[in-house]
This record gives structure tokens, sequence and C-alpha cells, in this order.
């Protein structure tokens, strides 16, 4: 059969192996799969145009590589028009570092656009070192825009996209050249989530515990998804006195912890649970939902006309808000559709009526002592970090019962959107701590490592001496990234799950095993008990 696309870049790729006929399981079609291969493409000529010419990289320069590497990360961006028109950004960029390339009448090929079917049929060693690469760099550039948007950038980082671009254009690099990179991708990610990390605390307070209700009250309101706190600060500014209520979804449920959120009383709760149940909780909502970034699927026609875009997400014939952030169209929507008639009681998956959100780093460690002293004197004997993507693939209630099954003298640590798996479960508590402790979104696996560091400070051992066991479930390009800065981190014993990636070729999989103990995920209870038989 003809090979119409090639996509394997996500957990729920076709068969395990990857995505090739007429559209993806995410639902991108392959011509919309072959316009993000030819930006990719583009982004990797810019990256070989900025070679000799460094000084001539501008903020925008940077700015547009890390809107072009985003485009591509999964449930982001299923526009042909905007993606080439992207295409056309990244070129015009190239022209400008190296003019006379656009008009040479004996083209070396030096600064041409890459083609990714070099990619794609490479060698399978060293196709998977370039995955990773690549889809790691996805996964950091999704941190960097955030980071972006609120004002904070890093030099280090930027260039470091420029120089993982042209390294995946080497067609003659090896594994020899190739994996410091894929560490390297790890490395440059801790240092953007800890800049992520800055740039929410300075500029909306550090996070509080927080509960939040899942309950929808009656009247008007606009449900706010993905992952940027800026957009939905500037919708809670403008929705003041307006009678209208904002309920997080997905990944945005963090938001609620955040004083200077906090401070919307209009702000009211979370609607619905992970991503990927989205098609079915807003199929009859009375309200608009608005995407800042990823995690969008292809809408259904009982609610297209009330979905809309912002940042660098987009969908075809959906209404997409510009930079200038103005949310009347979705304001007016919310008005005309006026809500439900009465309150309406939603639930987790697990029945729960309320979540808890806002462990962050801070919040931990601000408790410390208590928690220390719940170790020493046996209260608390491990730590499980179960966290990650949440996903449509069979095999994730995994995760729900791997926690409901973790001791009583157990600490979970959860983050990201694998949380809605069990964050509505009441396990109890430990010495007045919850036994389940959300630390925010993906991004926030920083609050995980400066905890982790924190213990292993105080208890003067390496966190691998820790009794503490990370479970991870991956389903895109940012879980890549954090595996990678775990990694980097010389983290070892990582349980990944629930299917090992399609890109991780065997031989480069046994180098992890072999260097990392990484290991697939089994069963609950067997998995628990070689946890705890870690560390003792």
């Amino acid at each position: 059969m003809e090979r119409k696309m090639f996509c394997y870049q996500c957990e729920q790729t076709a068969g395990c192996t990857a995505c090739t006929g007429n559209a993806g399981v995410c639902g991108k079609r392959a011509d919309t799969a072959r316009l993000q291969d030819k930006l990719t493409g583009a982004l990797i000529g810019l990256a070989r145009a900025t070679e000799g010419n460094e000084y001539l990289i501008t903020g925008d320069t940077s700015r547009l590589v890390l809107e072009g590497l985003f485009t591509t990360v999964t449930n982001v961006n299923f526009n042909n028009d905007t993606i080439t028109e992207l295409i056309r950004r990244v070129e015009k960029e190239r022209e400008r570092l190296v003019p006379d390339c656009f008009v040479c009448t004996v083209s070396c090929g030096k600064n041409n656009n890459y083609d990714m079917n070099n990619l794609w049929e490479a060698d399978e060693d060293v196709r998977s070192l370039k995955s990773l690469i690549l889809f790691g760099i996805r996964g950091v550039a999704a941190y960097a825009y955030h980071a972006a948007v609120l004002g904070y950038t890093d030099d280090t980082i930027n260039r470091f996209f420029f120089k993982a671009l042209f390294a995946i254009g080497m067609d003659d690099w090896g594994m020899d050249e190739l994996l410091p990179i894929v560490l390297e991708v790890g490395e440059i990610n801790l240092k953007c989530m800890a800049l992520l990390d800055r740039a929410n605390t300075e500029t909306y307070g550090n996070p509080v515990p927080t509960q939040v209700p899942l309950t929808v009250e009656k009247g008007p309101f606009i449900v706010i998804s993905g992952h940027d706190l800026y957009d939905l600060k500037q919708l809670l500014e403008q929705t003041k006195d307006k009678g209208i209520n904002i309920y997080t979804h997905g990944e945005m449920l963090p938001a609620h912890a955040y004083p200077e959120l906090k401070k919307y009383p209009h702000l009211k709760g979370n609607f619905g649970t992970a991503w990927q149940n989205q098609q079915k909780e807003f199929a009859d909502i009375p309200a608009p939902v608005l995407f800042t970034t990823n995690c969008l699927m292809p809408p259904k026609k009982s609610y297209a006309d009330r979905v809309f875009t912002t940042e660098v997400v987009s969908y075809p014939e959906m209404v997409h808000i510009g930079k200038e952030r103005d949310f009347t169209p979705v304001i007016e929507k919310a008005l005309s559709l006026g809500g439900y008639p009465e309150d309406m009681h939603f639930t987790g998956i697990n029945g729960g009526k309320t979540v808890m959100t806002g462990f962050s780093h801070h919040a931990v460690l601000s408790v410390a002592d208590t928690v220390i002293n719940a170790v020493k004197s046996g209260a608390i004997k491990h730590f499980f970090l179960v966290g990650g993507c949440d996903g449509a693939k069979p095999g994730r209630n995994y995760y729900t019962e791997f926690v409901k099954q973790t001791p009583a003298d157990s600490i979970v640590l959860t983050l990201a959107c694998g949380k809605y798996r069990f964050n509505d479960l009441d396990l109890g508590t430990i010495g007045g701590l919850p036994r389940i402790m959300d630390m925010g979104q993906c991004n926030d696996a920083y609050s995980a490592i400066k905890v982790a560091v924190a213990l292993a400070e105080a208890f003067d051992c390496g966190v691998n001496d820790l009794p503490l066991s990370m479970v991870l479930s991956w389903y895109e390009q940012k879980a890549v990234c954090i595996l990678l800065t775990l990694l980097h981190l010389g983290i070892k014993n990582i349980l990944l799950g629930p299917s090992l990636p399609a890109f991780i070729s065997p031989n480069v999989l046994q180098y992890l095993v072999d260097t990392f103990d990484l290991r697939a995920v089994s069963n609950p209870e067997d998995d628990i008990k070689t946890c705890l038989k870690q560390n003792m």
C-alpha cells in the first residue's frame, strides 16, 4: 500500500508503528502531515543558514523557530493554510540570513531545506536518535513558547534549537554524534522548565494547595483549555462583571492555585476530565470552549460552532483569536448560549466531586520538615511519582489501579493530564498531608525534580537512593523531553507506559535499559512490589 504520510511521534500511532494512510489516529490528514514535514524541513534549512551567521539571529528568528516547532506537536494545528503561511515566514527569514543563496546559479545545497523523507527512511538507529532529538525539541519549544509569552527568554535555550535542527539534517551522522545531543535535549529542557517556572511564579505567584469543585453553576460560562495562563488572565479580565463564569479544562486546572488568578471570583471550577474525552464531554454543553495551546481534537459537528482557538492552535473554519487577545466573540457566544438553567453536578472518572491542585515545589518544600520527619518516623515509607500524559488508547486504567493499590504509608505525587485517571480519589492523609499531591501541568515536572533533589539533600543521598519510584505515562512530545531530562539527571528505574514509543529502535531501547534501567510497565501489582523493593 502506498505510504501517504509518515508519523509516529505520539503514543497512539497506528499499530504501534506509524500512521501512513489518509489520516493519522489523531485526525491529522495526510496532506497536513506532509506540510508539517515541509515546515520541519524549512526549520532545518533555517538552522543551516545560521551557521556562520549567528550574529544575524534576532529575537524574532528564535520566536519563529519556537512557533514552528510547537505547531508540529500532536493535537496543535490541523490547518493547512496557517502551516503554509508559517513555512513562508520561515523561508523568508532564511532568505534574510543568506540572500545570496536565492540568486546563486550554482547551488551547493548547503542552506537548502531538508527533505524529511531522508530521516524517515534512514537506518533505524539513526532515525530513532534523530526522532528523539526532534520530538524532544518540539516539547522544549512548547515550554519555551509559554515562557516567551510572559516575556521570559534564554539565549542558551534558543541557540540550542538551531544546533539540534542542524544535527537532524546531517545525513552522515551516527550514534557517536547524535547520542550526546539526545541527552543535551534533556539538559536544555531542565533549563527551560526552570525558566517557565520562574515566569509563571513571578507573574502569578507561588501556587498554593487549592480544592477545585467540579460543579458548573447556572448561567453563562466559558470553558478554557490548554496550558497558557496568560490567555486565562486576559479572559478573566475581559469577563469581569459580565455575569460569565470561567471553568478550566485539562491542563489548565492548576491555574486555580496561582494567587494572582485566584483573585477572580468568577474563576469557578474545572469542567471535564482529560483531553481525550473532549469530543464526548463538549458535545452538548451550552457554552463556548477556548483552546489556548495543544490538546485539540477534531471538533464534532455537535459543538464545532462553539470552539475558539488562539496562539498556535488552529483548525479549519474555527474562529481564531489573534495576538491582540480580543475575546469578544467568545464572550458573545457565552452570553447567547446562556449556560445551564440550574447548577450541574459533575464528577471525575472515579466519582469524586472535587479535585486538589497546587502542590508545587514551593508548597511541598514549605512543609519539608513535616515530610522529612514523617519519613524518619516511618509514617511515610515510599513516594510514587505517577504522572504524564493521558490518552485514548486502551490500557491506561493501569494508572488508576496503580494509584488505588499504593500502600497507605505512601505519598503519590502527580502532574500533567494523566492525573485525571485518579485525581478525584480520596486516599486519605498522612500526618495532615494528602496522599495525592497534584504538582501541576506537564511543565511542572520541574517541581517534582526540585522536590526529589531537596529530599536527596536532606537525607544526604542520591535521588536514585530515595524511596521514590517514577511511573510515567506518555502521549506526545512534551513527555519525551521530560523523560530526556530525567535521563540527563541520571535517574534510573523509571517505569514507562502504557506502551513504549514506536520511534525507539531495539538497539536504542537496549542502550536505555542498560544505562538507565528504563522499563516498560507490566501490571500494577507486580510493578508496585518491584518499586517497594528498590531503595529499601
